[in-house]
């Protein structure tokens, strides 16, 4: 037939407008196109294709087909890669999946020299790095070999912690709310702080990021990598915790992810590290309820007519919450405005499954004018965010040492083994559960804090005093604000 050059393989527009760049960086890059028809088949057929990333290797496909370069050792390479249309390569996203799907199957990856600082974080793997066309075409023809990329130092760049500014000795007062915050650091637990406006809640869940200690290579590569996905991967933050804190207008797909080609959302990208939902009630009930699943599982299925995915979601759930909508309710000076019919519909927006799978409630009061001041006595060293990291290391190794998992994601076997109470503490449990203070999901929540704060306070064996203090921290709202409208809904 006449000269043509088809994409087939359900490309979308960025792959088929891939034609005209393939034609001009070969043409630019003195190798001669063929006058023919071409046809590109991008297998398997039935999965949509998307970005940039086909432009090299349907590049070279066409150079090895016309016999333009040897295709005898295509096979031991991957390649990614958008090409301009001079012949230059551009950084692709996703590099850092790619790279890792790469080094399972025993081949080298050759990508643009923009992505190789993330894709060299992966250890082990055999990675080049190319500026144009014409560069990876002499390393085929053996003319001039690629450089090899070598690990990058990022990864000991946070050595020394988080390169978060914000320490938690910012925070003036709140000894409960930081002292649940450092339990929750610790186990990986989901926790609530409610409280009215000002009181501090977003500072405390801004500085978690300060007393996080930084993942393990593993764990570090498994964030990387949706986060390449998404091209919001950045290498100088590497093995740091992501911290994800959207806007309470997201919609359901933005938070769990989705789409015709479904892509990771704010729950996949927080893997390994924490998500923020601050003015909690604000959300839409039906985005809220979309957590239930994943603070479960781990993982999120997204299910289209066309495709299905699966992405991993181990994230640790931080919220804020104001007590009513004025913000006032229980307050010792401002009075609450608000009816008790306004602060039960308020509250309802957070449905009663959702609350029973958060493992920590604390108050966040009002701070007092002596602690705020500018004169106010210094904060005490052990309360900033080094010390409490120290701690909060410190624990998570005996977890990891004890179980190689952190106490949030014991299943209930595991419950069984390493978290079973003194007989004082059983008789504590025993007693809320026949109080009916707790369901059986709290009852398991609560043996995962206490065993928590056993491991902070370097204790063998659950006491009554960590099963105290974990029933505590499964107060409801009701039982927070103490007032006589909170009595009236109560």
């Amino acid at each position: 037939g006449l000269p043509a050059f088809n994409i087939v393989g359900l490309p979308d527009t960025e792959v088929r407008e891939a034609r005209d760049r393939v034609r001009a960086a070969l043409q630019n890059a003195q190798f001669e196109f063929p006058a023919r028809r071409v046809t590109v088949s991008l297998a398997p057929a039935d999965l949509p294709k998307s970005s940039g990333r086909f432009d090299l290797p349907i590049a070279l496909g066409v150079l090895a087909a016309t016999q333009q370069i040897p295709s005898t050792s295509l096979a031991e390479y991957e390649f990614a890669g958008e090409l301009a249309l001079n012949g230059e390569l551009r950084a692709v996203r996703g590099a850092l999946a790619m790279v890792l799907s790469a080094r399972r199957d025993a081949r080298a990856f050759v990508l643009p020299a923009e992505s190789a600082a993330e894709a060299s974080l992966v250890r082990d793997a055999r990675v080049y790095a190319a500026r144009t066309l014409l560069e990876v075409c002499a390393h085929l023809t053996g003319r001039v070999p690629l450089a090899r990329v070598v690990a990058s130092a990022a990864s000991a760049g946070a050595a020394d912690g988080p390169s978060c500014g914000d320490d938690l000795a910012d925070v003036r007062g709140q000894a409960n709310a930081k002292r649940a915050l450092e339990i929750a650091a610790a186990g990986g637990h989901s926790l609530l702080m409610a409280g009215p406006p000002g009181s501090g809640k977003s500072m405390l869940a801004q500085r978690i990021r300060g007393i996080l200690p930084l993942l393990d290579d593993d764990e570090a590569l498994e964030s990387a990598a949706v986060l390449s996905l998404a091209g919001r991967f950045d290498a100088a933050r590497w093995r740091e915790p992501p911290y994800r804190a959207p806007h309470h207008t997201a919609s359901g797909i933005a938070l769990v992810g989705g789409g015709s080609d479904p892509r990771p959302g704010e729950i996949s990208l927080a893997h390994r590290g924490v998500l923020f939902l601050d003015e909690l009630p604000e959300w839409n009930r039906h985005v809220l309820e979309v957590l239930r699943e994943p603070l479960e599982t781990g993982v999120i299925h997204v299910s289209r007519a066309a495709r299905q995915a699966s992405f991993p979601a181990r994230f640790q759930l931080l919220a804020a919450m104001n007590p009513c909508p004025c913000g006032w309710l229980g307050h010792a000076c401002v009075p609450c405005r608000c009816t008790p019919d306004r602060v039960a519909r308020y509250r309802a927006r957070v449905s009663g499954p959702l609350l029973d799978r958060i493992d920590m409630t604390v108050d966040v009061p009002a701070v007092e004018a002596g602690e705020l001041g500018l004169r106010a006595p210094p904060v005490a060293a052990e309360t900033g965010s080094v010390s409490v990291r120290a701690r909060v290391a410190d624990a998570r190794r005996r977890q990891h040492a004890r179980q190689s998992t952190l106490n949030a994601q014991l299943d209930v076997g595991a419950l069984a083994r390493h978290c079973a109470p003194d007989g004082a503490g059983e008789q504590l449990i025993m007693r809320a559960l026949a109080r009916r203070m707790l369901s059986a999901r709290a009852y398991h929540r609560v043996l995962r804090v206490a065993r928590t704060i056993a491991d902070l306070a370097d204790a063998q064996t659950i006491g009554a005093a960590h099963v105290a203090e974990a029933i505590g921290y499964r107060r409801s709202l009701e039982t927070l604000f103490p007032s006589e409208e909170a009595t009236t809904i109560a």
